[in-house]
């Protein structure tokens, strides 16, 4: 593995990502190749364009452009994909799914093809979303899929056709199924950045329903050092679950939120909840940890730790929440029913 060609390397995991990678292998190349819509954003790479500048490229591109990625392997050598492209949240899948199914299945074909036809090493980017609802136990690699939104749909989707091209045409693949991510460079319309930016300017925290569906949140670079091991010691053909092994209520992700940065609970404002809501989700990450790996962080301390980024990067995210973010959040929370406000 000497050049990787990281897809949506610009988002919030692909750039951490990358970032990663090039602080930890000296001699590594790293190309990121992202279309930058509204969540793939160059100031998540700025400080890696100017540290790793003759490490790093950037190549702005559509993953369903075949052209311009085979000419962008071509050019720079590529010798491993990691496909982080794809439109990431659920809410916005219920408003118009049409952009998930082109970027997480046509897209997702089209890096295979490519991958095909040059030989290229393969790893594709999933979630712990694709098993449905957990109502009890953990969910293992072999366990069915049963994605209830358009978001999990698609990257189910994705994961059969990747499996599928190494069964089918010998293309060396693998994928990871990651937990709830959090920490640096995350998209505010996500539940823990949006959370904490709405507290650290008094606004209230639109809770779905009562609160208490079940979740995993790791924090991403733990994720990050998981896909690595995976790339260089995963078995070719399977998938590796990515996780804490644990989870938690949303309700005490909120409360570490609100007592990290001194905040009232009568910011917690339940609403309606979303369509198709899962209630839990639940990994078991005894495969992956049979690689050698643990994470470094549990759910509270990776909340914590990106409320205190959150807190530190104003910069970051405040020209985000003044932009085009404004008329999605009237979208989707102005016309939700209050239920009940914290106390």
């Amino acid at each position: 593995m000497k050049t990787l060609l990281v897809c949506g390397g610009a988002g919030f995991i692909g750039s951490n990502f990358t970032r990663t990678m090039l602080q930890t292998y000296p001699d590594l190349r790293v190309v990121v190749y992202d279309k930058l819509t509204y969540a793939g954003r160059l100031e998540n790479l700025q400080d890696v364009a100017a540290d790793f500048a003759g490490r790093y490229a950037f190549v702005r591109g559509d993953i369903g452009d075949r052209a311009l990625v085979e000419a962008t392997v071509a050019e720079h050598g590529v010798d491993t994909i990691v496909n982080f492209a794809a439109e990431t949240h659920v809410d916005r899948s219920i408003l118009d799914p049409d952009a998930f199914i082109r970027t997480s299945c046509f897209g997702t074909y089209t890096l295979l093809e490519v991958a095909r036809e040059r030989g290229l090493r393969f790893h594709q980017i999933s979630t712990d979303e694709v098993y449905g609802h957990i109502r009890a136990g953990a969910s293992v690699e072999t366990d069915p899929l049963a994605p209830r939104s358009p978001y999990s749909a698609s990257k189910a989707s994705a994961d059969l056709l990747t499996l599928a091209y190494f069964v089918t045409y010998g293309v060396p693949v693998t994928i990871t199924r990651g937990a709830n991510n959090v920490g640096p460079y995350q998209y505010p319309e996500k539940v823990v950045p949006l959370f904490v930016t709405n507290a650290l300017e008094d606004r209230p925290l639109p809770v779905y329903g009562d609160g208490q569906q079940m979740r995993d949140y790791q924090y991403v670079l733990d994720h990050c050092e998981a896909i690595d091991v995976v790339l260089r010691r995963g078995q070719l053909g399977e998938v590796y679950n990515v996780g804490t092994g644990q989870e938690i209520p949303n309700l005490e992700m909120v409360e570490i939120i609100l007592n990290r940065l001194g905040k009232p609970r009568s910011l917690i404002h339940f609403v309606e909840d979303r369509q198709g809501h899962d209630r839990r989700y639940s990994l078991n990450v005894d495969k992956l940890s049979a690689l050698g790996w643990t994470p470094r962080h549990t759910c509270q301390e990776a909340i914590a730790q990106t409320v205190d980024w959150y807190m530190a990067n104003e910069w970051w995210w405040r020209p985000i929440k003044e932009g085009d973010f404004r008329a999605y959040y009237e979208r989707q929370y102005g016309s939700r029913a209050v239920l009940g406000v914290g106390r």
